[in-house]
């Protein structure tokens, strides 16, 4: 046998290997039988793993001080100083240690039977949020999607593609853009639509993707509502006043939305044959720990980690021109839009806990 073979079969084998016992360290129990192949995510920069990178946008992250508490301090465009809640998910279920983004150039056809994550950070619901900061809009997430379907059939068949498709996890990460930017941050939708009609249009655009991605074979569906986005350090600084308080009227916004996205998934759930689709909900756990801090062992939630923490975010918050905190364990927000690893850590124990059984 030629050497190069013996090295290809030596890695294909320390990769099976690999898989092996991540699967085995799976901290959730599934119940029965049942088993999650791989996780695949859509959305925006709280579960992106690097998409933007490889795209002509400002909405970037890959340099320090994002990741620097990422394998060694190395940033890879997650939106955090390390893993976000596509990483604690994936390690949660014992899927793999990270899932990769499907942008990435190094990504190998191994790795598509994990899953894989299509989220670009600055998305959103609204075809509007998007081109606002030049990411991946929704509909060429889906595209690329069906790239995916494709490239899974051409490696390992239709068959175990179908298995792969019907039995993983697929979660849906949205909104925040939306409410933060298009309607408030930026006022463009909020002069054209009010509130009411504004969550109703992104309740059914939400539901046009997941009717879409189940049509593509999804079966388990996960889909975020809004977390209390007016307790963002940015909106805080906007819309809070001298003090910087909690916008009550932007929280009210994701409320509002939050409502008709559960009761548009619940309608999708029972009328999808074989479906699973779960509301999850973020905004009543994000708001408990930002409202009881000293219970988490936080001790700032009005400002960011990076810089002042009240306005910086991607490219403003870099090593170059802001100071970054020395301990961000104490902090619940990394930058002025994105939550750190630790509060991520909290929340993805809690919703994985909750709805992990609620999928089978």
């Amino acid at each position: 046998m030629e050497w190069y073979t013996i090295k290809s079969v030596v890695f294909l084998c320390c990769v099976l290997c690999l898989r092996l016992f991540y699967t085995a360290e799976a901290i959730i129990k599934l119940p029965g039988n049942e088993t999650i192949p791989a996780l695949i995510m859509f959305g925006d920069s709280i579960v992106d793993t690097g998409s933007n990178n490889y795209i002509m946008t400002l909405a970037k992250c890959n340099f320090l001080p994002y990741g620097r508490d990422f394998q060694e301090g190395r940033p890879t465009g997650r939106f955090s100083n390390g893993k976000v809640p596509s990483d604690f998910i994936a390690e949660e279920l014992g899927i793999e240690r990270y899932i990769p983004s499907y942008n990435s150039p190094s990504l190998q056809p191994d790795e598509l039977l994990t899953g894989v994550n299509f989220a670009s950070g600055g998305s959103g619901y609204d075809p509007l949020t998007p081109k606002l900061q030049s990411v991946i809009p929704l509909p060429e997430q889906l595209k690329q999607f069906k790239e995916y379907i494709e490239k899974l059939k051409g490696n390992f068949g239709e068959e175990r593609t179908n298995f792969i498709l019907s039995k993983s996890l697929v979660f849906v990460v949205a909104s925040s853009n939306d409410i933060a930017n298009s309607y408030y941050a930026s006022g463009i939708r909020k002069a054209q639509y009010d509130i009411n009609s504004y969550t109703d249009m992104l309740s059914q655009f939400a539901s046009s993707f997941i009717k879409e991605i189940y049509g593509l074979g999804a079966r388990r569906i996960g889909v975020f509502g809004a977390p209390p986005v007016g307790c963002l350090p940015f909106e805080r600084t906007l819309f809070g006043g001298i003090e910087r308080k909690c916008s009550q009227e932007i929280n009210m916004a994701s409320t509002l939305f939050n409502a008709k996205l559960s009761a548009e998934m619940d309608y999708l759930n029972q009328n999808m044959p074989q479906a699973k689709v779960v509301y999850v909900d973020v905004y009543n756990p994000l708001l408990h720990i930002i409202e009881n801090p000293t219970t988490y062992g936080f001790e700032v939630v009005d400002k960011g980690c990076c810089g002042t923490g009240i306005v910086e975010a991607s490219i403003l918050c870099n090593q170059l021109e802001t100071e970054t905190c020395a301990d961000d364990s104490k902090y619940v927000f990394w930058d002025s839009y994105h939550p750190t690893e630790r509060t991520y850590q909290i929340l993805v124990d809690k919703i994985v806990n909750k709805y992990v059984n609620s999928f089978f």
